[in-house]
Parts: C-alpha cells; structure tokens; sequence
C-alpha cells in the first residue's frame, strides 16, 4: 500500500520561499515518479513537476520553471519541492502524488490522471 505524507505548507509574502515535502513508502523495486500537483478555488487540478526514481529525471511545468526545484533524499524516501520567487497565483492546495513508472521524462509527468497515489493536500497561500 504506497502513502504519501506531505509537510504544511503555510503563508509567505510574495517573492518569498518555502519548502514542502513528500515522503513515500509502500512502492515495489521497480520506478515510480513522484509529482506535485495544485489546485487553486474554481481551478483544475494543475500539474506543477514531476521526478522519477532511478536516474531522478524530472520535469517541471511552463508555470514554475525557473522557480521550483524538486530535490530527493533517498535514505529517507522523500521529495522536497523548494519554491522561490512565489507569487499571489501560486496560492493553492498542493498534493503530492505517486506514479509506477518513470513519468518524468516528458510532460505525461504533470497530468494527474496518470497518478494512482494521493496524499492529502496542503495550503500555500502566497499573500502580503
């Protein structure tokens, strides 16, 4: 049974940072693709970025490229999604979510309905 636990996000001023991250359990030997996902009030779910176990690929949408960066920590089965540069449209309820298969090496990678796994959502709110 793969879970996924995300950190809290929080408030930041505009042009500000924050970290959050996804820690994974329950997925087999074989590559898995770990996603990050937002959904903003009255929006679609939005692919943000994507990495992919074994060579750690990863891909990252039009809208944050440039200003996230996904990072892992093997040992500890986790991806750090580190946000820089946030702006108020950023604002949204971000998921992680787990995929078997190494997704990240095109942009099926931010489509979530290519994602079985879900956690639970976390608030980002960008605001002064």
């Amino acid at each position: 049974q793969v879970q996924l636990v995300e950190s809290e996000g929080g408030l930041v001023q505009p042009g500000g940072s924050l970290r959050l991250s996804c820690t994974a359990s329950g997925f087999g030997r074989g590559y898995y693709t770990i996603g990050w996902f937002r959904q903003a009030p009255g929006k679609e779910r939005e692919g943000v970025a994507c990495i992919s176990s074994g060579e750690g690929a990863t891909y990252y949408s039009n809208s944050v490229r440039g200003r996230f960066t996904l990072s892992r920590d093997n040992a500890r089965n986790t991806v750090y999604l580190q946000m820089n540069s946030l702006k108020p449209e950023d604002t949204a309820i971000y998921y992680c979510a787990g995929a078997d298969g190494a997704l990240a090496y095109s942009p099926h990678g931010v489509i979530p309905t290519n994602y079985k796994y879900w956690g639970q959502g976390t608030q980002v709110t960008v605001s002064s």
